[in-house]
């Protein structure tokens, strides 16, 4: 090869700066501009075996799936099981795990035993996100209420929930009393009563929850669902504790129930009751 005089006359010494300059974290076009190489070969021999800098390598697509599928090799999954839970080939699987120890060899009923274990366990992912995905569908297609969708579904729940009039009573109780626990259903309640021109000053609330819980953190929660202070809550009922009792509404998400009275509500009790038997009537009048 033909070389210019004097620019390329010590290739050792040459070579020696190129290598420096690798070392020191340069890239090939840094060291290319800095030595005024401008051939691709000779830059090729002058930097033979050493390596480039971490910060000059692209970052590879499969980067994660390769320390995964180590991670995996090195909990003693096989070939097959690591390429069922990375969709990748097994080749690349060799070729990224090749350097790590054999797993041990399982019985042949175990493997079989975590392999429908694998199966279960991805069918019921699947199951999941069935789920997830019709109930998701189901709460898009409801849509906005109209008043009288509102109305229905107001009186459905407080029947469910709330408390009757007895007819063996001697005592008419036409009023509205409504308990729950869940949050939701005491926020749609109260747009309910909303809807039915009830005004907030109307409404009493006192909280029923076990003695053992964290009294003062349930008032206050309710409180401030409801929108009020937590001294405007009527005395809280505590329910004793029996040791004999398994008790499982336990934990920091427990806060009892919160019931809601409304005062002067006979008429809206006796409009709902009355709507109620007509859903009922309805229903069974339906054609099929």
């Amino acid at each position: 090869m033909t070389r210019a005089p004097g620019k390329y006359a010590d290739f050792e010494e040459l070579r020696e700066r190129a290598v420096a300059l690798r070392r020191a974290g340069l890239s090939r076009r840094q060291i290319r501009d800095r030595l005024h190489v401008d051939n691709n070969d000779i830059l090729n021999r002058l930097l033979e075996g050493e390596p480039p800098p971490a910060w000059t390598k692209r970052p590879n697509a499969k980067d994660d799936l390769r320390e995964r599928a180590r991670e995996l090799r090195l909990q003693g999954w096989t070939y097959d099981q690591i390429q069922v839970e990375l969709g990748c080939s097994k080749s690349s699987i060799s070729l990224w795990v090749r350097d790590l120890p054999k797993p041990e060899r399982r019985d042949p009923t175990e493997q079989a035993k975590l392999a429908a274990r694998r199966r279960w366990e991805h069918e019921l992912a699947v199951r999941d996100e069935e789920r997830q995905q019709t109930k998701e569908a189901a709460e898009q297609a409801i849509g906005e209420l109209s008043n009288r969708e509102l109305f229905l579904a107001g009186v459905v729940l407080y029947w469910a929930e709330g408390a009757k009039d007895k007819a063996h009573s001697r005592q008419r109780r036409e009023n509205l009393q409504f308990i729950n626990s869940d949050p939701n259903v005491i926020g749609f309640f109260l747009r309910w009563l909303d809807s039915q021109g009830v005004h907030r000053d109307r409404l009493r609330f006192r909280v029923y929850i076990h003695e053992s819980a964290d009294v003062t953190e349930a008032e206050s929660y309710w409180a401030k669902l409801v929108d009020v202070d937590a001294s405007a809550l009527q005395r809280t009922t505590l329910k004793k504790h029996n040791p004999r009792t398994v008790r499982k509404n336990i934990g920091d998400s427990y806060r009892g129930c919160l019931a809601i009275y409304v005062t002067r509500s006979a008429d809206l009790y006796r409009r709902m009751e009355g709507a109620w038997y007509g859903i009922v009537g309805g229903a069974a009048r339906r054609p099929d």
